[in-house]
């Protein structure tokens, strides 16, 4: 059979002129080669081949654009789903060309498999990823989808001229259960996570297509044919009748069912008659007598199998002709050229049919890893119960598309150091099949938030709006037909105001409608007992405060956002996005600056200063009790409610600053008269009255005068540092991480009934003989999560200097005890109010990132909250390091 001469111009010169099938990425120069490290991926049947890598240069590959190549190659009449097909006068194949292709020669299957007489280790890499399209595609499959790629770029990258690539194969033979639907979301996933693929559905000129099992019918069974003409299978004319039957039996006398070969040596004349008669039958793989198959697992090690006890003789075709599934993927392996199948553990007993008929049909096995499974956090099998789990749940939650490969790579595989965020790029050239654990991995939505913080935190506010637009889609926040200059500043407002917080894209616009939202209820008997709103508003200074808000708003003295520069607030005086929160844009003559001089005018008529000032107007301002900078909330306030707003009000649930003054004089005429004035000003009053002393007045004027020392915490307005717990441990143990250069691993004791084991960066900077026995502080209510594979419950602290080139352990006092908790002066540490947070508050509430730039050692090296020292019952913690951070 020939190909016309056209279309063979037209491969030839797409192939030879183009490589259109490799991606390229640009990789350090010290990339190791990709097959080095697979070279153990052999199978124990056989000696290994010792291979010389050459050094292979790398270069860019030209990718030409997909759509010409699909236009150029729909104008010829046998080119269907990437492939271009032969056909004859007497058939209509639907095989591929350049060796795909079958003829009624069977001598001439050989040539299907392009593989065959060669070594695999030798070969660029061909990785597939075969998804059956029954439903959406999950954590595990993508993983799967995500090693492979890998593998398939760091090969394409080492040989760019050769045949590697990553191929996409649509394992659709469950006809009752496979969609078109199911098909188009996996592979739409599959392009949002980035994981494009090299070869499959609807790729242009592909030559070894087509790519859905479902289009290879005609190839399933010329080779079945084969195999039976090579007396390798037969047909089998058992019933379901007479199959139920001897499986009984088998059951009945203790024996594995399994079939018992009745038609594995009949009578040829007999079969002939039987198939000339038109009787039903499926045909079935005759296993070899004491046939083993024996594989060495990059993850599982040699694993082997008595196929003759363990399958017996298998089925390849069913009676109705549909192939089965081990059979197809043993045939479009060979077929396609794959050299590494990796897949998850659950697959690994399918080696066995499949590696029987590879080697029935001389075509050498590929590679093999399989994957251990992944777990929820209970411990079972990673399902829906868990929450989400589809990769388009993903997308919808505001999940980067490489903060999802970061996160899934790590499911399994680590790359010896502490390092846990990969870009792209760099997960190519650093991931390697040795690498991947045995061990089963644990999906912590938590860890999954952290990574993808972590990636937002590295991009630009303008890299992300489109993103933060698409989630205030999803909440119908953005009227539609809305003016595009209004929409375009409240999403940079609303991106600008939640980057420093975002964990994922969908925060921001939660951010915002919180922020738009007004929470203060009608009334103060309506605020929740014990709770922090409702205890600062007993200490007094929240009425006479909010009043005089009120005042002056309704005055117009009170200062707010100016409409012609609503964005004064986000931007600096270059122009650039501002994220962190304790900054804050505009000129002397914006809003952010008059509202400044306003809060120090209020503090200076009402005496007030700090927190008392600042936790009362955020109150009265926002409803909350924490959040952003409240110049930057009152200013997307203001972008929700100008005239023509893009905002749509109703589900953005905004309420206007008139609103918000009206609910708030209704919630102050409900606070009791006890709690009008304020608490400290009562107390110094009557310490005056007791002591039988009255200020003059000129005592008051100096006072007043008197310049203010200047407290680290004025303005402060995180969590408490009652809400860490800092406890004095020892450690007790220390030892290298096995696979991670930059860990050690310790044992601390810290009061418990166990000691805890904690990871640390330490190595890098110390011995481990001068870590044991040492007293350290340890914060204690960090959620444990794996570090490198390492179970890590807990973090030592230290100081360091401010490139962190030195860090040094912050000394305890010799007399202090073991698990007792650090404290700080001016700070309750004791009852309910002085607790610690949960574990899993200070994770999801970022605790310790909200206090941690408050933590620094003084000029004389004494470790610090807001310039008070950490104390412990024997005295100060100290450290070498003199204004310096404690981290």
């Amino acid at each position: 059979m020939k190909l016309n001469m056209a279309s063979m111009a037209l491969l030839a010169a797409s192939l030879s002129s183009t490589s259109s099938l490799v991606c390229a990425f640009t990789r350090p120069a010290n990339h190791r080669g990709a097959l080095t490290t697979l070279s153990k991926l052999h199978f124990s049947t056989t000696k290994e081949p010792t291979q010389q890598q050459s050094t292979i240069r790398r270069r860019k590959a030209f990718k030409q654009n997909t759509a010409t190549l699909l236009s150029r190659a729909s104008t010829f009449t046998n080119y269907k789903d990437g492939a271009l097909f032969l056909s004859t006068t007497e058939e209509s194949t639907t095989t591929a060309v350049n060796g795909a292709s079958a003829s009624s020669d069977e001598s001439n299957l050989d040539s299907l498999f392009p593989n065959k007489g060669k070594s695999i280790i030798d070969l660029p890499p061909r990785m597939r990823f075969a998804p059956s399209p029954t439903g959406s595609l999950h954590v595990g499959g993508a993983r799967t989808a995500l090693y492979n790629w890998l593998v398939a770029k760091k090969g394409q990258l080492d040989f760019v001229e050769g045949d590697g690539g990553f191929v996409l194969r649509v394992e659709d033979t469950d006809v009752a259960r496979s969609t078109k639907e199911s098909e188009d979301s996996v592979l739409a996933d599959l392009s949002w996570l980035g994981l494009t693929w090299d070869e499959g559905p609807n790729t242009p000129l592909a030559k070894y297509g087509p790519y859905r099992q479902s289009e290879r019918s005609t190839l399933y069974s010329k080779i079945a044919n084969s195999l039976i003409e090579s007396g390798k299978a037969y047909p089998c004319f058992s019933t379901p009748e007479e199959l139920d039957a001897m499986k009984a039996r088998m059951e009945a006398e203790g024996i594995p069912p399994r079939y018992d070969g009745t038609w594995r040596d009949a009578d040829p004349e007999v079969v002939k008659a039987k198939i000339d008669a038109g009787d039903l039958y499926t045909v079935r793989f005759k296993v070899p007598a004491g046939a083993r198959v024996v594989i060495d697992d990059a993850v599982r090690g040699t694993v082997s199998w008595d196929a003759e006890a363990t399958v017996g003789d298998f089925i390849l075709l069913r009676s109705s002709g549909v192939p089965v599934y081990n059979f197809c993927v043993a045939v479009d392996d060979a077929s396609m050229g794959i050299t590494t199948v990796i897949r998850a553990e659950e697959h690994l007993t399918n080696t066995l049919r499949q590696g029987l008929i590879l080697d029935a049909l001389g075509a050498p096995r590929p590679r093999y890893a399989h994957c251990s499974l992944i777990l929820g956090e209970d411990k079972q099998k990673l399902s829906k119960r868990h929450g989400a789990t589809s990769c388009n749940q993903f997308r919808l939650d505001g999940f980067l598309p490489d903060a999802m490969i970061n996160y899934l790579a790590l499911l399994g595989w680590n790359d010896g150091t502490d390092n846990e965020i990969f870009t792209r790029e760099e997960l190519i050239d650093a991931f390697d099949i040795d690498r991947i654990v045995k061990s089963p991995s644990v999906f912590d939505m938590d860890k999954l938030k952290w990574v993808n913080s972590q990636h937002l935190k590295r991009m630009e506010v303008e890299e992300i709006l489109d993103l933060v637009e698409e989630q205030l889609g999803f909440m119908g926040m953005i009227k539609e037909g809305a003016d595009e200059a209004k929409k375009s500043d409240f999403i940079f407002a609303t991106t600008a105001l939640a980057k420093q917080m975002l964990e994922t894209t969908q925060d921001a616009a939660t951010n915002a409608k919180t922020v738009l939202g007004y929470s203060l209820p009608a009334a103060f008997a309506d605020l929740e007992d014990g709770s922090e709103a409702k205890e600062m508003v007993k200490q007094g200074n929240f009425y006479g405060i909010a009043m005089k808000i009120i005042e002056m708003y309704e005055s117009g003295s009170f200062p707010i956002p100016n409409s012609s520069n609503l964005l004064a607030a986000f931007m600096d005086g270059s122009n650039k996005a501002i994220v962190e929160d304790n900054q804050v844009g505009g000129d002397e003559t914006s809003y952010p600056q008059a509202y400044k001089a306003t809060m120090k005018s209020v503090a200076k008529e009402m005496k007030v200063k700090g927190k008392n000032l600042f936790h009362p107007v955020r109150l009265a301002l926002t409803g909350e009790m924490s959040g952003q900078d409240v110049t930057k909330q009152m200013s997307l306030l203001a972008l929700a409610s100008e005239d023509d707003t893009a905002v749509n009000a109703e589900a953005a649930d905004v309420v206007t600053i008139e609103a918000r003054m009206e609910k708030l004089k209704g919630f102050c005429d409900s606070i009791p008269e006890e709690f009008r004035a304020s608490k400290q000003a009562s107390d110094d009053a009557a310490n005056r009255s007791k002591d039988g002393k009255k200020q003059t007045k000129a005592e008051e004027e100096a006072a007043a005068a008197a310049p203010a020392v200047a407290d680290p915490l004025d303005g402060y307005e995180g969590p408490s540092i009652t809400a860490l717990d800092i406890r004095v441990g020892r450690i007790n143990k220390v030892w290298v991480h096995d696979e991670a250069d930059k860990l050690f691993c310790e044992e601390i004791d810290v009061g418990e009934d166990e000691p805890r084991q904690i990871a640390s960066g330490l190595r890098p900077y110390m011995n481990a003989e001068d870590l044991e026995g040492r007293m350290v502080l340890v914060l204690c209510n960090l959620k444990a999560r794996k570090l490198a594979g390492f179970p890590s419950h807990g973090m030592v602290l230290c100081a360091s200097n401010e490139d962190h080139s030195v860090v040094k352990l912050v000394s305890v006092p010799v007399e202090a005890k073991i698990g007792e908790r650090v404290t700080v002066p001016g700070f309750d540490f004791e009852g309910e109010e002085g607790a610690p947070y949960a574990e899993n508050k200070v994770g999801k509430k970022k605790v310790f990132e909200k206090i941690a730039p408050f933590l620094q050692t003084s000029e004389y090296g004494v470790p610090t909250f807001g310039g008070r020292p950490l104390l412990t019952s024997a005295g100060v913690c100290t450290s070498p390091i003199n204004k310096g951070s404690v981290s």
